[in-house]
């Protein structure tokens, strides 16, 4: 019966080297989209930009803690793509939600007006 190991430790007999480079590069970039965000919320006045461009830097942080966190940056492809589509469908239906929402919001309150 043969044995198999997946790492190099029973192998060699030798620690595998910590991959410190890979977790400070997540740091660094998690450091800088946030540092960002913050950049953004006092200098811009609020409204429809900023909120726009919080939701985006959000969208990337959140992809980026998915692909790195959960591994999904070394999954198979047909994977990813099973998660990103219909991800991207919920998204379109919320907008489609929203904009429907408010247009009846603004039918039914010109109706009574």
């Amino acid at each position: 019966m043969a044995t198999h190991h997946d790492n190099d430790f029973h192998q060699t007999g030798e620690i595998p080297k910590a991959q410190t480079k890979a977790i400070w590069k997540t740091f660094g970039i998690l450091v800088a989209l946030t540092a960002l965000e913050f950049v953004f919320a006092f200098t811009m006045d609020a409204g429809t930009l900023r909120n726009a461009i919080f939701i985006i830097l959000t969208i990337f942080k959140a992809f980026y803690i998915v692909a790195e966190f959960m591994h999904l940056k070394h999954e198979t492809k047909a994977l990813i793509w099973s998660i990103l589509i219909p991800m991207a469908l919920v998204v379109w239906l919320m907008v489609a939600l929203l904009s429907e929402g408010s247009y009846y919001f603004e039918s039914v309150t010109n109706y009574f007006n």
